[in-house]
């Protein structure tokens, strides 16, 4: 048997960039005779906890010093870098080891953003498989891991069918706006379960007034990552806009309706391979992206996402629940 190769894998944030690790850190594990270890952020660790193909978790912290001490006492044989930034490359550097790093491809992207010249034409998890040519690390088509344990404890009942909106977002103008949502909720049957962080309880709450339905229950900033994505997991179908929990989504079976303006699919971070039938709705007034992070759009003051109707979103979901 081979002997066996410690890698550490970089990855700082964000949620869904992380998420989009998970096949990575699985055929690495599965393929190779490796023990993988983690760096990333202290507010991402959760996210990665119960991956079984993972040995140990670090993240940054203030004391970086004592990080490094860490991480060179472990003596890699292997960083994968998939964040690629001034900070990876100290690490990188420091530990001194042979490093597979991901090629962000910013050139390619600016001919997109810019000029609507597709030569991505790939995923970003396409992408990351790419930095492992070398060690001759082949893509399963699995898809993406999202491990939960047990069952938690959530104040909903998961055995009904219902649907999950997750209404957040980096920017606001990579959001849907309450009256888009409330209007196509005033038309669904189904509970709809709003999910998002803290800082979309003002959204969440505007929705709710807005639609006045008891049929709406709004979680926003009231659950881990490991709770929604068990109402995620349990759920008939997923609408999110261009998010991190759409990533955790794409890891189970309940189809995806993901919502696109200043960022498009063709950025390469849509769903990757969903288990069931998923559909895009894109902004009709902008075929090409407007921004790398969806910051800024070039369509409309508000985000060209909220130029998507309603009846849009509403005939994309009939078709889903068919």
């Amino acid at each position: 048997m081979k002997e066996k190769l410690k890698i550490l894998i970089i990855r700082y944030s964000s949620i869904g960039d992380i998420i989009l690790t998970t096949p990575i850190i699985r055929c690495l594990k599965q393929q190779l005779n490796t023990e993988i270890d983690f760096l990333t952020k202290e507010n991402y660790k959760s996210l990665l906890t119960s991956n079984p193909y993972i040995n140990k978790i670090y993240a940054l912290n203030k004391n970086n010093t004592e990080l490094l001490d860490v991480l060179k006492s472990n003596k890699y044989d292997r960083i994968i870098d998939l964040q690629n930034n001034l900070r990876s490359l100290k690490i990188r550097s420091q530990l001194n080891v042979k490093s597979n790093v991901y090629l962000k491809k910013n050139f390619k992207r600016f001919l997109l953003i810019n000029f609507g010249v597709d030569l991505l034409k790939n995923h970003v998890v396409d992408r990351y498989f790419e930095s492992l040519k070398n060690l001759n690390v082949q893509n399963d088509k699995k898809g993406i891991d999202y491990f939960i344990s047990g069952s938690p404890e959530v104040n909903f009942d998961t055995n009904q069918d219902y649907i999950v909106w997750c209404i957040g977002g980096t920017h606001e103008n990579k959001k849907l706006s309450s009256t888009q949502i409330s209007e196509v909720i005033s038309h669904i049957h189904l509970p709809v379960i709003l999910l998002g962080g803290s800082e979309d309880k003002k959204l969440s709450q505007q929705i709710l007034k807005e639609t006045c339905s008891e049929n709406t229950f709004d979680f926003c900033g009231n659950t881990s990552f490991e709770e929604s994505a068990y109402l995620i997991k349990e759920s008939k179908l997923v609408l999110t806009n261009d998010t991190g929990m759409m990533h955790i989504a794409s890891a189970f079976n309940s189809p995806i309706l993901s919502f696109w303006g200043c960022t498009k699919p063709s950025l390469g971070f849509s769903p990757y391979l969903t288990k069931k039938e998923s559909l895009t709705v894109i902004s009709p007034i902008s075929k090409k992206p407007c921004s790398k992070h969806g910051k800024y759009c070039k369509q409309s003051s508000e985000g060209c996402i909220k130029k998507i109707s309603s009846k849009m979103i509403y005939d994309a979901i009939k078709k889903l629940l068919e």
